[in-house]
């Protein structure tokens, strides 16, 4: 048995930086990890889907040099084994990246493998037995497969990272954050593209009026949609796949060359060895945490997305600082202080904070609404990028910032001022009476808050 004074399972968004903080405080430590160091974000999330959507926008702004003066000869031709290289690269640095720290950080152990538990403080890592009196569990999730799709051969948001050939059509089961990354993405590089939804809209935790504003930005480029469309089998031919669906109008099956499986995550939590243990977790398989992200196992927690309470690499390093707050700094914080925020990488971007619309209607509260389109912001008509919006809720009593929704060229940045100002506690008007910088987008801002509406 090798007795450690903290164990870090798992090299996510979360796990890094905690083992660091424990080493960094005195605590011998060991942090686990069973495949590549860096987690989802760094190896099949933001860092190598990013560096393909950026990729792909080259291509698409390419096609438009018209629009701009910009003339180009020939044909815009996406050499995908060129953008793969420059993905893999920017992967790969991250990943020896969050390796080499840990490996050179003092008091920290780094160990290569899958661990289980044995009992409430002891994990097993091949032969080796490992004990601690503090555990941080931070093994994330993976993607969920339906039955239906699993007897061909369908791409997840790994396998279809690989790919070195442009599909000719890319079938996408999903119509949410994934789904529509990817299908725009391959959408650009010259791909024929269907994205089947089984809700009557996409992305379907937004407001109405914001998943129909994306979606019709998707069509515009081409992108097909079947939607209230439930996938029940797929079979598989030499050169296509064919998925069939239980749809109220249309075909009932769509055929492709490419199937990307885009319906949800599952945490990492079923091969843990739990059931050895008094951590308990929920039905669909999240470790139970409570408002600190301690487990029901005193001196184990649970960080990002296996505990289920964010998904997005940005609560994973939120719940970091929660636990290294409590532990070593005698600083209260908890998952309640944060606010809901998070952006959808298509181009142009979906960006929200706060409440939604339609939460807002179902309140009690007095209720102001600043809306604008992108088309009526002159840096947006200037850089030919005008579709989309900026909505804005205030409590008409209180003057505080509810929440936000932005869609449109850089909304992921823009949308941070007004989180900025919900965190700082204060009045809509500490930014409503602000002067930006001629000509942003950003600039919009007051101007939106000096225009507020009652929500009808």
């Amino acid at each position: 048995m090798e007795k450690f004074d903290g164990i870090i399972i798992g090299t996510g968004q979360a796990g890094p930086s905690l083992a660091a903080r424990c080493a960094a405080e005195g605590l011998e430590t060991a942090v686990i990890e069973k495949d590549k160091f860096g987690g989802t974000c760094v190896n099949t999330g933001c860092t190598p889907t990013k560096a393909m959507v950026a990729s792909a926008r080259a291509a698409f702004m390419a096609r438009r040099g018209d629009e701009f003066g910009v003339e180009i000869d020939g044909n815009i031709r996406v050499d995908l084994k060129k953008v793969k290289a420059r993905k893999d690269e920017l992967v790969q640095n991250s990943t020896k990246g969050v390796e080499g720290w840990l490996r050179e950080t003092d008091n920290l152990t780094v160990i290569q493998g899958h661990a289980h538990f044995t009992n409430d403080h002891t994990v097993q890592v091949g032969d080796r037995l490992l004990s601690a009196d503090q555990i941080f569990i931070n093994t994330g999730a993976r993607p969920f497969v339906p039955p239906a799709l699993q007897e061909v051969d369908y791409m997840t948001n790994a396998e279809i990272l690989e790919l070195e050939e442009v599909p000719e059509h890319l079938i996408v089961v999903g119509g949410s954050y994934i789904g529509l990354e990817f299908g725009q993405m391959f959408r650009r590089f010259g791909s024929m593209v269907t994205i089947i939804e089984q809700d009557e809209e996409i992305i379907g935790r937004e407001d109405p009026f914001t998943s129909r504003t994306v979606r019709k930005i998707l069509e515009a480029e081409g992108i097909k949609f079947r939607l209230n469309s439930k996938c029940i089998s797929a079979i598989q031919t030499e050169d296509q796949i064919t998925v069939s669906v239980d749809c109220e109008s249309g075909s009932p099956q769509i055929s492709g060359t490419h199937l990307l499986v885009a319906t949800g995550r599952r945490p990492n939590s079923d091969k843990l060895g739990l059931e050895h243990t008094d951590i308990s977790v929920n039905d669909r398989g999240y470790i139970d945490t409570n408002d600190f992200l301690g487990t029901s196992v005193e001196g184990v927690w649970a960080l990002g997305d296996v505990n289920g309470k964010g998904a997005f690499t940005h609560t994973a390093y939120n719940d970091f600082e929660i636990v290294a707050a409590n532990l070593f700094d005698d600083d209260p914080r908890k998952v309640t202080d944060r606010i809901l925020n998070y952006a959808l990488y298509t181009d142009p971007s979906l960006s929200h904070i706060g409440m939604y619309e339609r939460e807002a209607r179902e309140s009690d509260r007095n209720i102001l609404i600043g809306y604008r389109e992108m088309s009526r912001i002159a840096r947006a008509k200037e850089r030919g990028e005008t579709k989309g919006f900026i909505k804005i809720l205030v409590d008409a009593d209180s003057k505080k910032i509810l929440g936000a929704t932005i869609v449109g060229i850089d909304g992921d940045e823009i949308i941070h001022s007004l989180l900025d100002i919900m965190y700082a506690d204060v009045p809509y008007t500490t930014i409503s009476r602000a002067v930006h910088i001629h000509p942003t987008i950003s600039e919009l801002i007051p101007t939106i808050l000096q225009n507020l509406k009652p929500l009808k």
